[in-house]
C-alpha cells in the first residue's frame, strides 16, 4: 500500500500533464459512443424518449434498404482498400529509389487531390459526369457513343463513385509508402543485387514485407474513411438511382435528419462501429504480433 502511494506521488506530475488529453478523449470519443449505444435502445422524438429495447435493430434487419446499404458499404470498403493498397504499392515501388526531385514531383502530383476539399472534388466530378453538359458525355457524343449517364445507371453508379473516391484519396497512401520504402535499409537491396535478384523479386521479398506496418495502417484508415463517406454520395447521386449507391452513413443521415428516426440512426451507428472493429482488430493484432 505504501509503495503504491509513493508511486502515485512520484507520477502525480505526469498524470496532471495527461489529464487534459484524457478529459478530451473521454468527452468527445468515449461518451458519444456510450450515448449512441444508449440512444439505439430508445424511440426518440423531439419531446421525449421511450425505451424499446432491440426494436430499432429489428426494424433495421427487416428493411431491404438497410441490407442494400450494408452490401454497398462492404463492396465500397473492399474495393477502395484493394485499389488503394495495390496502386499505392505499385506507384511507390516504381519511384522510391529514383532521383529525389522526381520523387518529390510524383508525391506532390498525387497529393494535390488530397489537399482539395472533398466537396470541391465532388462538385468537379459532378460537372464532368453531367449527362447533359459534362465533359465526359460530350467526348462520348463526339466519339459517336451517344449520351452517357454513368451516375444514372444502377450497374455503373457504384464503380464511378468508387473510382472518384479512390482517385481523391490515393495520394496519401502513396506518400506513406514512399516514406516507408525510403527508410528500408540499403544493405538489403545491395545484398539482393549481389544475389542476382530481379526488381520484381526485390519488391516482393524485401519491400512489401518491410512496409507491412504501413499497409496495416493504410488499410485501417481507409476502412474508417470509407465507412464515413458521405459528401460524394450526397453531391453526386443522393443515394440513387433506386438506392443503388446508398451506404450505411447515408442511410444513417436519412434516418436522423430526414425521417427523424434518431433511435434507428443510432442503431446504424452502433452497427458501423462494430463493423469497424471487426475489420480493424485483425489488422492491429497482426501488426502487434510482429512488434
Amino acid at each position: 500500500m505504501r509503495l503504491r502511494k509513493q508511486a502515485l506521488q512520484a507520477n502525480f506530475t505526469g498524470y496532471l500533464f495527461i489529464l487534459p488529453q484524457m478529459a478530451i478523449f473521454l468527452l468527445f470519443l468515449v461518451y458519444p459512443i456510450v450515448e449512441g449505444i444508449r440512444l439505439s435502445l430508445y424511440q426518440i422524438n423531439y419531446q421525449d424518449e421511450r425505451f424499446v429495447g432491440l426494436d430499432n435493430y429489428a426494424a433495421l434487419f427487416s428493411d431491404p434498404v438497410f441490407f442494400k446499404a450494408l452490401l454497398n458499404t462492404v463492396v465500397f470498403v473492399v474495393c477502395i482498400v484493394l485499389l488503394t493498397v495495390g496502386f499505392s504499392l505499385f506507384a511507390a515501388s516504381a519511384v522510391f529509389d529514383k532521383n529525389a526531385k522526381y520523387v518529390s514531383f510524383i508525391r506532390g502530383s498525387y497529393y494535390i487531390p488530397v489537399m482539395v476539399s472533398m466537396v470541391v472534388m465532388s462538385m468537379v466530378w459532378s460537372f464532368l459526369l453531367n449527362p447533359a453538359s459534362g465533359l465526359i458525355s460530350y467526348l462520348a457524343r463526339e466519339a459517336g457513343a451517344g449520351q452517357v449517364n454513368l451516375l444514372g445507371g444502377s450497374k455503373t453508379v457504384m464503380p464511378v463513385i468508387i473510382f472518384v473516391t479512390f482517385a481523391t484519396n490515393v495520394g496519401q497512401a502513396i506518400i506513406l509508402y514512399i516514406a516507408a520504402m525510403i527508410g528500408v535499409p540499403k544493405d538489403l537491396f545491395e545484398a539482393a543485387e549481389v544475389d542476382g535478384a530481379s526488381r520484381w523479386q526485390t519488391i516482393r521479398h524485401i519491400l512489401i514485407p518491410s512496409v507491412q506496418p504501413s499497409t496495416v495502417y493504410i488499410t485501417i484508415i481507409n476502412i474508417i474513411a470509407v465507412l464515413k463517406i458521405f459528401v460524394v454520395i450526397q453531391l453526386l447521386t443522393g443515394g440513387g438511382p433506386n438506392n443503388g449507391s446508398v451506404t450505411l452513413m447515408y442511410y444513417l443521415y436519412n434516418n436522423a435528419f430526414k425521417f427523424n428516426q434518431l433511435g434507428t440512426a443510432s442503431a446504424v451507428g452502433v452497427i458501423m462501429f462494430l463493423i469497424t472493429l471487426l475489420l480493424s482488430v485483425p489488422q492491429l493484432r497482426s501488426m502487434l504480433k510482429q512488434t
